[in-house]
């Protein structure tokens, strides 16, 4: 009988050659050492690789779909990300589950390794090959948890961070609202930031607010205002029915003439709790002032220590910002050193002092050397700096704020600041010559608040003819007077200059 095959040309099948008697069937190549490793960590980024190459099928197919549904998941979850629903990533509870995940992950991984490696037939190999691939497959397995150990690490950082920031209940002893999810915002139209810098440290007793900036944020576009206050702003009045309205109904220390100044406000609440109706009311105090002096409501504040301020400068490797003339600090004379002119990189200390520095200056000019600093802040904590120096920059924040800011708003506060990031932000500073802090015309603080808040929802050109600058993402210059001749009893210019047009931060700071 002849073995079956093709058939030839005239119906004749062709033989298939037999295999000779007593040769053994053919199997995949032997693996050594190289291989071995090799194919081990291709299981790393394709679970079941292994398995197929050792011939088990089954597995290794098992292995392969279970990660493509887990890419597919992962995809969907991206994919289905949106601004609404982006502020969930910071949620405590997701927090916690990022970090748990973490750690199954980097179990599983690490399993998966030594599965795949014993899997490959190791114990074939010779006593050097084994040790050789041993010690690879065990850095492999340290270096494939590693990734999982940083997230894990991280997502517990950022939730300590949160909650050394945000309390869970009020420090003044007040009962704080319910966060309702489908409206956190209460029905509010805006919300209202205080900002406020303070300049606590070891040698000094309390804090004083030098830098007090409102953020006035649309809730459904994004559209932001910047009301910066001057620190020196004497005599602020208080609503009429607050412990400090009815202790000064003539305004914040009338009597005491030059006395009076704003940045005194929260340190005078937090001495004198008999007044206030209890203990650190600084804040509320404070809050209750600039809203009323405003005309509107401000429904949180976060403060920051600029001390820590300078940490979080050097977490991120320093500022660059353009110094329009050398600016001495330190002391009554600027003892201490000198920031030349030019493009500089600025030390966290640096940054502090270059917007701090009233030596040869004044409150005006420092003020907008503030605006400058903030603004390059924001510009350059690009996401690859603040990654690889997150702890850093997490222990810094820590250090440096202090909030009433619930931590339940927290995931809609962030939210709210992706909205504000890609929409128009105006700014209104309060200072000369429109705006005297020794006599101050409340009411045409109050009118002007009002149109910059009314235009901050119309196009730019329509805010740039209301002497209200406009830039997308940039905190912008303040108000722009028509020219006036300088008089020695005016500040010293400023770099949003009263005899200029407005510009774009950027253009202003040289960023």
């Amino acid at each position: 009988m002849r073995l079956g095959g093709d058939r030839a040309a005239g119906g004749r099948k062709r033989r298939t050659p037999r295999r000779p008697s007593g040769q053994a069937p053919r199997f995949a190549k032997r693996l050594n050492p190289a291989s071995i490793i090799g194919w081990t960590a291709l299981s790393a980024i394709l679970p079941g690789a292994a398995h197929l190459r050792a011939g088990r099928r089954r597995t290794g197919f098992a292995l392969l779909g279970g990660f493509g549904l887990l890419l597919l998941a992962g995809l969907v979850f991206a994919l289905t990300r949106t601004e609404e629903n982006l502020g969930a990533l910071v949620r405590d509870s997701v927090l916690m589950s990022v970090s748990i995940g973490a750690g199954i992950g980097a179990l599983c991984w690490f399993a998966l390794i030594l599965v795949s490696y014993i899997t490959l037939g190791p114990d074939r190999l010779n006593g050097r090959g084994q040790i050789i691939s041993g010690i690879a497959v065990g850095i492999l397995c340290v270096a494939v948890t590693a990734p999982f150990a940083l997230a894990a690490n991280t997502a517990q950082t950022t939730r300590d961070t949160f909650k050394g920031i945000f309390p869970s209940v009020p420090d003044d002893g007040t009962k704080a609202e319910p966060v309702k999810h489908e409206d956190p915002w209460n029905g509010k139209e805006r919300v209202n930031f205080l900002l406020v810098g303070g300049d606590a440290a070891g040698n000094r007793t309390g804090v004083r607010t030098d830098s007090m900036t409102v953020a006035s944020v649309h809730v459904k576009t994004g559209n932001t205002v910047l009301f910066s206050l001057p620190r020196n702003l004497q005599h602020v009045r208080f609503s009429p029915n607050s412990p400090l309205g009815k202790h000064y109904p003539n305004g914040f220390m009338a009597e005491l003439g030059s006395g009076g100044l704003l940045n005194e406000v929260w340190q005078f609440a937090n001495d004198h709790p008999e007044i206030m109706g209890g203990r650190n009311r600084g804040a509320k105090a404070l809050m209750d002032g600039i809203g009323h002096t405003l005309g509107i409501k401000i429904d949180y504040y976060a403060l920051v220590n600029m001390y820590g301020f300078a940490d979080l400068v050097d977490a991120i490797g320093g500022l660059k910002i353009r110094v329009d003339s050398d600016v001495k600090w330190g002391g009554l004379y600027g003892t201490a050193g000198t920031i030349k002119a030019g493009y500089q990189r600025l030390s966290g200390e640096e940054a502090l002092w270059y917007g701090r520095s009233r030596v040869g200056s004044d409150d005006f000019s420092r003020m907008a050397r503030q605006r400058c600093v903030i603004g390059a802040f924001a510009q350059q904590a690009t996401p690859d700096k603040i990654l690889a120096n997150f702890t850093k920059i997490a222990h810094a924040a820590r250090r440096m704020a202090q909030t009433n800011i619930p931590q339940p708003l927290l995931e809609h506060l962030a939210t709210l600041a992706l909205k504000v990031k890609g929409a128009k932000i105006t700014s209104l500073q309060f200072v000369p010559p429109h705006y005297w802090p020794g006599s101050a015309d409340w009411n045409k603080i109050r009118r002007a608040s009002a149109k910059a808040l009314n235009d901050s929802l119309k196009p730019s050109r329509t805010a740039l003819a209301a002497n209200v600058s406009a830039s997308p993402g940039s905190p912008s210059a303040g108000v722009t007077p028509k020219p006036t001749r300088t008089r020695p009893s005016t500040p010293s210019q400023t770099p949003t200059r009263n005899n200029q047009a407005a510009q774009s931060l950027s253009e202003l700071c040289g960023l």
